[in-house]
């Protein structure tokens, strides 16, 4: 046997390196829509100490005792009515991400996926990666606004699991891409064209991002300021196309859990208020998700729905997220190949 052009004694362990892997990784999704599999699920997320930044001594009662024994049950139902054939929406579609950009970057580079909460996990992935030879590999948070609840979680989990291997792959991560041209690029096209093929002219479209407690803005994390900053890029590269003409731009955080504060404007309340000012038609898109899931088929796309419609709206659609369309897949494939510079 040899490596690396060397000859090995015949009793050395098997050695398999020189190839790459690539890991996009999403937040994550239960096993099923069953109440026990979103109770284990919730149970990772809602515990990880950069979600919920409250003392576990006080936490944890309230996770084990109130929020563990309510929620699944309420969750479950949500799940159920955009589970499909294929399982988890958010899941699937990540896995056709990677699916759709495997190959294109040379035959030793390895291209799969990860959830950070559920399965498959990233322990499992990077587990996988250095048995097939991957002595570097590229970690891809799926997640274009930084967010320490979600990017940063992460590197902690990556790291957790590094720190059990003797031989260690080096590492690189993709940058939050809020402010990529790829990414606002592949936005401003994949929303035009949906928008073109409505029956109606929105008068507004909300971009939703998903909400945070305000004491993440208030302790530095820069999410707020990235969410913004994307719907300013987008709402420029829009206002020239006919698509878009006289539509109003309005940003809006949605998903408040719990009785803190959070970002405001909330995209409920606002979605009742315009429907209340008289705003007829209305499109919704959630920039800051890469792939569709829980909150856009159900949040948006059906309680917004009816809380648009119930306060005097008439035309409502929610715009799919890149997922694997061509814009979404041509700036998934362009931001990987830049970061993977020099590996390849």
């Amino acid at each position: 046997m040899t490596w690396q052009g060397q000859q090995l004694p015949s009793d050395h362990p098997p050695v398999s390196s020189g190839s790459i892997g690539v890991l996009l990784v999403n937040l994550g999704t239960p096993d099923g829509p069953d109440p026990a599999s979103v109770k284990r699920y919730l149970k990772q997320f809602l515990s990880d100490r950069r979600v919920i930044e409250i003392p576990p001594i006080a936490w944890q009662p309230i996770l084990r005792g109130i929020i563990l024994n309510t929620r699944p049950q309420k969750s479950s139902i949500a799940y159920t009515k955009i589970w499909t054939d294929r399982g988890s929406p958010l899941a699937d579609i990540t896995a056709q991400q990677a699916e759709a950009i495997a190959g294109t970057f040379g035959d030793n580079v390895i291209v799969d996926y990860a959830m950070r909460y559920g399965s498959p996990s990233i322990e499992q992935r990077l587990t996988e990666f250095t048995a097939k030879g991957c002595d570097r590999i590229l970690i891809a948070p799926m997640y274009p606004q930084y967010c320490a609840a979600t990017t940063a979680t992460v590197f902690d989990e990556v790291a957790r699991v590094m720190g059990d291997m003797r031989w260690q792959p080096a590492l690189r991560f993709v940058p939050p891409y809020h402010d990529d041209d790829a990414y606002v690029d592949a936005l401003a096209d994949d929303l035009s064209r949906q928008v073109g093929g409505l029956a109606f002219k929105p008068e507004v479209l909300l971009l939703s991002f998903h909400g945070m407690p305000m004491r993440t803005l208030e302790k530095g994390d820069p999410y707020h300021c990235h969410c913004h900053k994307t719907s300013r890029l987008l709402r420029e590269r829009l206002m020239g196309r006919p698509e878009f003409d006289g539509v109003r731009f309005e940003t809006t955080f949605q998903s408040r859990f719990g009785r803190a504060q959070w970002l405001e404007p909330a995209t409920d309340d606002t979605l009742m208020a315009e429907g209340e000012k008289g705003t007829k038609r209305l499109v919704v898109a959630a920039p800051g998700f890469a792939a569709d899931c829980v909150e856009t088929l159900e949040e948006l796309a059906l309680e917004g729905r009816d809380q648009f419609l119930e306060a005097g709206g008439e035309e409502y659609a929610v715009l799919d997220c890149l997922n694997v369309s061509g814009s979404g897949v041509k700036m998934v494939d362009a931001i990987i190949r830049r970061e993977l510079s020099g590996w390849i």
